[in-house]
């Protein structure tokens, strides 16, 4: 079992295909069943009424046939009395005059049950049939006499065709000459009214399989149709995120490579300066000392000195621009501090930074996040804006934390924060990405310009919110809640 269990693995498509054309099989199919059940259901009863209603005019038909004879010869009937045998041949042979269409006839029985009038089987007259029954054991004489000793009445029974010799299902209607203890009576055969039910019933079986094969097809129609636009889906949407993915990669190398660049820049440009400024400085002590100048040694390895001192503050500010390590020690509020401080040093940018305390609740996934975000925030003013004031507000709330970098700038342009296409600048795609990876917002608000009217200045307003659920659960022994209204704290750095 588990050996052929590898075979029945769907793949994604059709996996998706499956979900998508179960359900419709399932109700079709429920359909299918309900419809068929239903449509028989309905043409039983409207079959049975049908049925019901030819027994009913050919029982009315039995009993016109039974009174016009009667009125044909109750002349005699009523002016003879009971042992007028005369009276009784002339009225037999009346009834055994009395034949219609191919099968009809009508007979009489004495209350013994001998057979006195049978134009159609003459071979029965005179003989006493009690005791007869036809092939479903219904004693026919019996029941016959049974219902004229009570009046009149019908019944349904098997009886040879007088044609064919064969049976079938006759309906005979009898009355009685209670004076000469006759049960007087005709029948006719119902092949006909069971022939158009049964045709009937075939006719609505076939509708019935004819819908089910429509509804089978339509089916399958459906089915092909919804597996067809899946795997169409399918396919596009996998293009799609292929041609993404590639572009993401892409982006991934591009900003490896523009990260290697700008490392590089940073140890040509600074530190290999700084070093070589300490080797030359160094070089000049030693041959100082070696002439036996001593005191102007001294001065050539201060200057080394000194330039080695900037080149390790150089190493530690690249070290900490590739990963702070005071984000890891202290958390997010001190690492964003120490990088406005920064900010302000090195640009001479008036920088404020707004906190509430967060004793350290974010998690780490969220702290890299808003801490790159500032990072790439400051980046972009420092060579973009030429804003001369920077406020930075981080805090925690109800609905997670949110960090917010103003500046009164030049704006952005509206076609470089534009979402869509290829427009926006790879630092706010940047953002967009980190946010939306945690499930988070990020919104962007700028104004080029200054509006005369309001006299509101121009700037950009960069608002990063994580949710809520990437704050970690408060310590008891952290103190208050850090989502608390606390006062913030300021500093300018």
């Amino acid at each position: 079992m588990h050996r052929l269990w590898p075979r029945f693995t769907f793949s994604y498509a059709q996996k998706l295909s499956l979900v998508a054309a179960l359900p419709l099989v399932l109700a079709v199919s429920a359909i299918a069943i309900l419809v068929t059940v239903q449509a028989r259901a309905l043409a039983d009863r409207e079959i049975q009424a049908l049925e019901n209603q030819l027994i009913r005019a050919k029982k009315a038909e039995l009993r016109n046939y039974v009174t016009q004879a009667r009125n044909g010869f109750y002349f005699v009937y009523g002016n003879a009395a009971p042992d007028d045998d005369l009276a009784k041949q002339q009225v037999n042979q009346i009834l055994a005059a009395m034949i219609y269409d191919r099968e009809g006839f009508f007979f009489v029985y004495d209350y013994d049950g001998t057979n006195l009038v049978s134009p159609r089987q003459t071979e029965r007259i005179g003989r006493n049939w009690m005791d007869e029954t036809d092939s479903e054991g219904t004693h026919v004489v019996r029941d016959l006499i049974n219902i004229a000793r009570q009046g009149d009445g019908y019944l349904t029974h098997l009886w040879p065709k007088p044609s064919t010799g064969e049976e079938a299902r006759m309906i005979s209607y009898v009355t009685s000459f209670p004076s000469w203890q006759w049960a007087v009576g005709t029948g006719v055969y119902i092949d006909d009214v069971l022939a158009t039910t049964a045709a009937a019933r075939a006719e609505v079986e076939a509708r019935v399989q004819r819908t089910f094969v429509y509804i089978t097809v339509i089916t399958l129609l459906a089915v092909l149709l919804v597996y067809g636009s899946g795997m169409f889906i399918n396919l596009r949407e996998r293009r799609l995120a292929d041609a993404k993915l590639k572009r993401l990669t892409q982006r991934v190398f591009d900003a490896q490579e523009e990260e290697r660049g700008r490392v590089a820049r940073e140890l040509h440009d600074g530190i290999s300066q700084i070093l070589v400024g300490v080797r030359f400085a160094l070089d000049i002590a030693r041959r100082r000392l070696k002439s036996g100048a001593v005191d102007t040694a001294d001065k050539s390895l201060d200057q080394g000195i000194e330039n080695l001192a900037a080149a390790i503050a150089e190493v530690r500010r690249i070290s900490r621009d590739l990963r702070p390590g005071v984000l890891d020690d202290l958390g997010l509020g001190p690492a964003i501090k120490a990088l406005t401080h920064d900010f302000q040093t090195r640009t001479g940018v008036e920088t404020t930074f707004n906190t509430v305390v967060f004793r350290n609740r974010l998690d780490q996934d969220s702290k890299i996040a808003l801490y790159r975000i500032a990072q790439e925030a400051l980046t972009n003013i420092e060579r973009h804006s030429g804003a001369t004031h920077v406020t930075v507000d981080l805090r925690g709330h109800r609905r997670g934390a949110t960090l917010r970098v103003t500046d009164n700038g030049c704006g952005i342009p509206r076609e470089t924060r534009e979402t869509r296409g290829n427009q926006r600048g790879i630092g706010l795609r940047n953002m967009q990405e980190r946010v939306e990876q945690l499930d988070g917002t990020l919104r962007i608000t700028s104004s080029r310009g200054k509006d005369t009217a309001s006299g509101t200045p121009s700037g950009t307003t960069i608002e990063a919110t994580v949710p809520l659920t990437h704050l970690l659960p408060p310590d008891p022994k952290s103190g208050p809640d850090p989502t608390s209204d606390l006062p913030p704290q300021k500093s300018h750095a």
